[in-house]
């Protein structure tokens, strides 16, 4: 197994960070890894906002579901599905382009969270740590007038950058679920409920199976902050009707 390999299965997510910042040599190899990554069609459909503003850095802890080390990151990027800046230079050469519809959402999320997947990739192989933020979907109108946001772009991920603390680099990853439960063959099988159970019950430690899963259910997918998601992804695709 070579190192790139092994970097990519033992990454796991780090909150807390040392006092250390990161030189802007090692930030400009992270963006560079970012928008060099595969996009559909070379059109790189996103935008990266580097955060260094303090007060925006404190703003987004508090949007993004009360995170006090998202104010403390030593890098912070927000990954935007942009559908703005091709619309936009098609009109300005005189061309006739329909209004951004949902899949040219759909095909700039992927982009984006391509490139942010890249970032990562590259943070983790200079011994930097890193953790997705997906709040950042959260709240939609706070987070536009945050970032500036205007139409047609999307706050798809944010990401949180610094060393790792001893602690966070001894803490062990939360266990994948085995290969058998996630690859299949040419179409999709529908698990089996004792498959499911047989698939989750590691992640259930020393409770009774069933009562993990209720208590997980509620805790995440029946969540206020879940909720709030739905609602703000579905307030955000008002914006993207055209080809409808």
């Amino acid at each position: 197994m070579n190192t790139v390999i092994q970097q990519l299965i033992q990454r796991k997510s780090v909150r807390v960070f040392e006092d250390r910042e990161i030189s802007e040599d090692i930030v400009q190899m992270i963006l560079t890894a970012a928008v060099n990554a595969p996009t559909a069609g070379n059109q790189q459909l996103y935008t990266i906002l580097r955060i260094t503003d303090p007060e925006i850095k404190a703003r987004l802890s508090e949007s993004c579901d009360h995170q006090p080390f998202i104010a403390t990151g030593k890098l912070l990027l927000v990954f935007c599905a942009d559908c703005l800046k091709w619309y936009d230079a098609f009109r300005y050469a005189g061309c006739d382009p329909r209004d951004p519809g949902k899949g040219d959402l759909v095909l700039a999320i992927d982009d984006a969270l391509i490139a942010a997947q890249n970032a990562v990739t590259a943070a983790e192989s200079l011994g930097i740590g890193s953790c997705y933020i997906g709040d950042i979907m959260e709240n939609i109108e706070t987070q536009r007038e945050i970032l500036g946001l205007p139409e047609y772009v999307f706050p798809t991920a944010m990401l949180v950058f610094g060393y790792p603390t001893e602690q966070q680099m001894n803490r062990n990853k939360p266990q994948r679920a085995d290969l058998k439960y996630i690859v299949q063959e040419n179409r999709y099988h529908r698990h089996s409920p004792d498959e499911l159970q047989q698939m989750l019950s590691s992640k259930s430690g020393e409770r009774p199976y069933e009562e993990w899963i209720k208590a997980f259910c509620e805790r995440k997918y029946n969540s206020g902050f879940s909720r709030e998601m739905t609602r703000s992804v579905s307030e955000a695709l008002k914006q993207f009707s055209g080809g409808d």
